[in-house]
């Protein structure tokens, strides 16, 4: 039997409708965010899944709540990369190095803050340990770039958006972004 995941990105937040950096700061969802998770349930409920988890900040417990329902844990593992000194910092206040290192991504690490490999490994850490079945896991931007990059397909998704994978053939089932949940 194999591993099927979905991974889902939180709704959006106030921090990252002003383009902050977002990372362990456990910031809310906004009134907006709330309705992006609401607007998955049916998508989601439609759906078995063996386990529902989530990082263990607010903004993806409470899209958890609103997209399915409880989540069984919440979990540091599945956190957001940690901006060290540049949480909360806009994206255009950075300083242009730090906009190329994002931009690239690996090897990137804040001042005060986590490595991608960091990241990576303690991601990948809870993920290589599930067992077979379909899993739903409510997670961050960060965190979804991360795979998606190691499945050859770099890209930012938005709040919301859901991306599938067949963890045991290393295969990605489909990703769809926001309100729309449009495929591709």
């Amino acid at each position: 039997m194999s591993v099927e995941i979905w991974l889902v990105r939180h709704g959006e937040t106030l921090w990252n409708a002003e383009g902050r950096l977002t990372g362990w700061s456990d910031v809310p969802l906004s009134a907006l965010g709330e309705a992006q998770a609401r607007a998955l349930f049916p998508l989601l409920a439609a759906e078995h899944f063996d386990s529902v988890v989530s990082s263990d900040l607010r903004r993806a417990v409470h899209t958890a709540r609103l997209a399915y329902g409880e989540p069984e844990r919440r979990l540091s593992a599945l956190r957001e990369l940690d901006f060290g000194k540049l949480e909360g910092l806009k994206w255009t206040d950075l300083a242009e190095p730090h906009r190329m290192a994002l931009l690239e991504f690996e090897g990137f690490q804040a001042p005060g803050g986590e490595s991608t490999a960091r990241m990576r490994s303690r991601v990948y850490g809870f993920l290589e340990g599930l067992p077979p079945g379909r899993h739903l896991a409510f997670t961050h931007g960060g965190v979804l770039r991360v795979v998606l990059r190691d499945f050859e397909q770099d890209r930012f998704l938005p709040p919301c958006a859901v991306v599938g994978l067949d963890w045991t053939r290393r295969r990605v089932l489909f990703v769809r972004g926001g309100e729309g949940l449009d495929g591709g």
